[in-house]
Formats: C-alpha cells, structure tokens, sequence
C-alpha cells in the first residue's frame, strides 16, 4: 500500500499547468477595485494573514461586521460596516482592515437567506452571500424551468434588487463523485470512487482521512487502487447537512503525512486547518482533473441537490465555501488548499467541468475537524519530499518574472516544487498548462474562472441537480455525479 496519501499524483499538463500557480502574488484583483473609498490606511497582506484577520474581526465585532473580502490586487482585508459605526470602524482599521460602508446587514442578509430557504428549497438551486456585492447572489440550474423558475424569480424579487440577485446556470448541481489519491469501493451495482481530502488523527490517535460525506454514505470500506482490498473504513460520514467522512485506515501503522501530492512528484505540506476568505486564490487537487485554481467567491452557501433516494426529495447541503474553480466526476472529497499550506475545504459538488468552466462548493475542514474531533498531522509520519519549503517559502512579492525562472523554482524547495513540475521556466506563461486556460500567459489567476479552464467559472451552476445522492456515477462524461470511467484517467465506472 502507498505510504503517501493525500490527493493523486496526476501527471501530464492539468497538474503542471496549476502547479505553476502555485507561485506567490501572480494574482491581481477581481473586485473591481469595489473597496475604493475605504476609510483609513490598511495594511498590505498575504492571503492567509487576510484570512486570519477576518477571523479575528469577525470574532471581537460579530454581526457589527456585515462581511470580509480579500482584494488580491490591493492586498488588503476590506470589510464592510453599515451605519457607520464609529466603533467598529475604528477597530477594523486599528486592525489594519480597509473599511467599506455598505446597505445591508448581516442580520438582514441572514434573514433573505431564511425567507429562500422557506420559499426556493428544491432541487438545482443553491445561494451565497458575496460580501463583495453585499448581496445574496441566488443561482438556479438547468432543471429549473417553468412553474418552478416563476416562484424562484418571484422570491428573488420579493427580496428587492438591493438585497439579491439570481442568475441562471447551464449546467446541473451534482456531486462529483470519483477525486486527492483516487479511493474505490465495491458496491451493489458497481464501483463508486471518490477522492482523498487530507490525512488526520483520529481522536483515538488512529491514522485516518477526511473526504465527502455522500461517498462516505454511499460505501463503508474503502481500497487505494480500483480491484484493490479495502485499506480503510468509515468511522464517520455526514450527509446531507454537511459532507464531510471520517475514514480510518486499517493498518495502524500506515504513515499518513500531511502533505497534498499536486503531481509529478511533488508535494505540499499541509500545516493548519484555515478558514475561507472571499477573493482569495485557492487550489483543487482531485484524482480526475488534477490540480486547479480559482477563488473563494462565497461562503455559508446553501445547495439543493436532487435526492437520489426520494425522486421528489431534495438532500440540502449548508455552509459551504463557494468557488469558481474547475471539478468534474471523481473530484469529490478531493482537497482545496492554499499556497501556504493552509486545508480548507473537500469537495461536494458542482457544475460544468473543466473544458467549459463551472462552480463547485466545498465542505469546510474546520467544521469536519471540530464534528469528528480529528485532528490534521502525520504525527510524526514525515511529510514527504521537502514538503516543508513548497508551500509558503516563496516571496509572494516576486515579479512574474521571477516567479517564471526555473533556475529559481528548481531546487529551491519553494512553492510546491514549480520549478520541476513544468520542466522548464515559463511555468507562469505556459498557455497551454491545464488545457492551456488556467495560466493563460501569466494571466490573473484571481479572474473569475474563465482563465482557469477556459470558461466562466464563476458563473456556472457546479452543485448540479444531481450531487446531492452523490449524482450517478456511472453516467459517462465529465459533468456526472458519480464518476465514470469514461475520462478519468483512473478507471473503473462508478455508480451508487
């Protein structure tokens, strides 16, 4: 059995092209420069202290704060304050937070958030709120047509053009069953395969990982290669509600490092659990697609999956972090992870994939963390090769140019090992990496998806109707549920 688990080694161009990616401050920002007018100086920071930030605020001003973003161009935390609230405002920018003054409250986007959930629960919808926007951005899939669009476009409306917005996707809410190193499991019917998230300790000291909930749902024992004997077994698996699985390894003297392998042999230490920030860039490592990239653009966001068990029923899915990066069938359960080694979040669902573009949601690993009493690290077991310098060592204020040389990413131990995953130094501008979108000639990895698979990313309707019973694995092509063999680079149709 491989003493190395965290998500596949995918060769070929979808893994380096998003390795290159992994080079610090490529990113320029998305918002539009929607935080110009911010009151105070704020101060200039990398992704994660962004995130840490918010955390902080959000936990000393509550719901005084009506949200957070991070704007990769300016490098700033912006976090909005309505009424003007002299106290708050002098505590975020104490902080080193820009500050934004904006119309809604958290309370009251709570509320819109409350009044969808009564009146637009059914299958193909899922809403978010955009602290960028300060609004509740609502989005329906292809199923949603007719009597069932009217009342969701009348709810919508009822909520006001200032509070919500709805948009319309062309794909299905799905979950993508099939995903990190690739895990299989024999079931009635077929094969169902998903993908590792991230090795932990269980809270009896047992090696262990964290994956989706509907796969750990959908089958108990689990093997590392498609005919393979089970290696590890449920402990734990939630879904719906939230979509995250506790699996134990068998042998409790495998070596589990925490480390995620991002392809041709490199790896990058996972250090801490984090918390998602809206804006900043992260990374999908899954055993269909290999590794991408894109931004969080929502969180605590609500989807309504197609119940595969009840025909009229609907499996709801809450809290989950919203992005705009690529996935398709076998990605589930994969992780998402950030430059500095950062675990935030398994994948659930979503739509498109990554020829067209899509939107996928992630459960977050805080939560599966604190439900499960795991913990992340190997305990010792090692962290694989250099896994320590490939993450957060590299200067995220390095020119692109810099970032590009393979004389300065080889050897060094920076930034996932980029200067060996593309095999030579235009790693930033290779057009043609991850089907040649996800660099786009040292294009801003932080634009809305379009430049990551070549379609609006962000715009698409990745939780498809079918993700919530784990969709229909064995449904061929790259936008199904449940992964099929058909293109996976990993075999095995799966169905559940």
């Amino acid at each position: 059995m491989p003493k190395r688990k965290a998500a596949i080694a995918v060769g070929g161009v979808a893994a380096l092209g998003a390795a290159a990616l992994l080079l610090p401050n490529a990113n320029a920002s998305q918002d539009n420069d929607q935080a110009s007018g911010a009151a105070g100086t704020a101060k200039t920071l990398k992704a994660a202290d962004a995130s840490n930030l918010a955390a902080q605020l959000q936990k000393a001003l509550g719901d005084a704060l009506a949200g957070s973003y991070y704007d990769s161009g300016k490098q700033q935390l912006v976090v909005n304050v309505v009424n003007g609230d002299k106290n708050v405002v002098v505590q975020a920018q104490k902080a080193g937070a820009a500050v934004r003054q904006v119309a809604n409250s958290t309370a009251e986007l709570k509320a819109a958030a409350r009044t969808l959930k009564t009146k637009a629960t059914m299958p193909g919808t899922a809403w978010a709120v955009d602290p960028r926007t300060d609004k509740v951005v609502v989005t329906a899939d292809s199923t949603v047509t007719g009597a069932k669009w009217d009342r969701l476009e009348s709810t919508v409306r009822g909520l006001g053009a200032d509070m919500a917005t709805l948009k319309k996707s062309a794909g299905t809410f799905k979950t993508f069953v099939s995903g990190g190193d690739a895990i299989f499991s024999q079931v009635q019917g077929g094969q169902v395969r998903c993908s590792l998230g991230f090795n932990v300790t269980a809270s009896d000291g047992s090696p262990a990982f964290l994956t989706a909930g509907h796969c750990g749902v959908a089958a108990k024992d689990w093997s590392d290669s498609q005919n393979g004997q089970p290696v590890a077994t449920v402990d734990q698996a939630t879904f719906p509600g939230n979509d995250f699985s506790l699996v134990k390894y068998n042998d409790a003297a495998t070596q589990a490092p925490s480390e995620v392998n991002v392809g041709n042999g490199q790896t990058v230490q996972i250090k801490q659990a984090a918390d998602a920030t809206v804006g900043s860039t992260v990374f999908r490592m899954g055993s269909t697609t290999g590794l991408h990239n894109g931004q969080v653009t929502g969180l605590d966001a609500t989807v309504n999956f197609q119940s595969e068990t009840d025909p009229g029923g609907v499996d709801t899915v809450n809290g989950l972090i919203q992005t705009n990066v690529c996935a398709e069938a076998g990605d589930s359960g994969g992780s998402l992870f950030t430059q500095d080694g950062g675990a935030i979040g398994l994948t659930s669902g979503g739509s498109g994939d990554c020829t067209s573009g899509g939107e996928t949601f992630f459960q977050p690993v805080t939560a599966a963390l604190q439900a499960t009493g795991a913990t992340l690290g190997d305990g010792g077991n090692g962290a694989g090769a250099g896994a320590g310098d490939q993450a957060g060592t590299a200067d995220p204020s390095a020119s692109a140019g810099d970032q590009a040389g393979a004389g300065d990413q080889a050897g060094a131990g920076d930034q996932a090992g980029a200067g060996d995953q593309a095999g030579s130094g235009d790693q930033a501008g290779a057009g043609d990496q991850a089907g040649g979108d996800q660099i786009g000639g040292g294009a801003d990895p932080s634009a809305a998806a379009g430049d990551q698979s070549g379609a609006d990313q962000s715009g698409a309707d990745q939780s498809g109707a079918d993700q919530s019973g784990a969709a229909d694995q064995s449904g061929a092509g790259a936008g199904t549920g449940h992964e099929s063999g058909a293109g996976s680079g990993h075999g095995g149709s799966s169905r559940r």
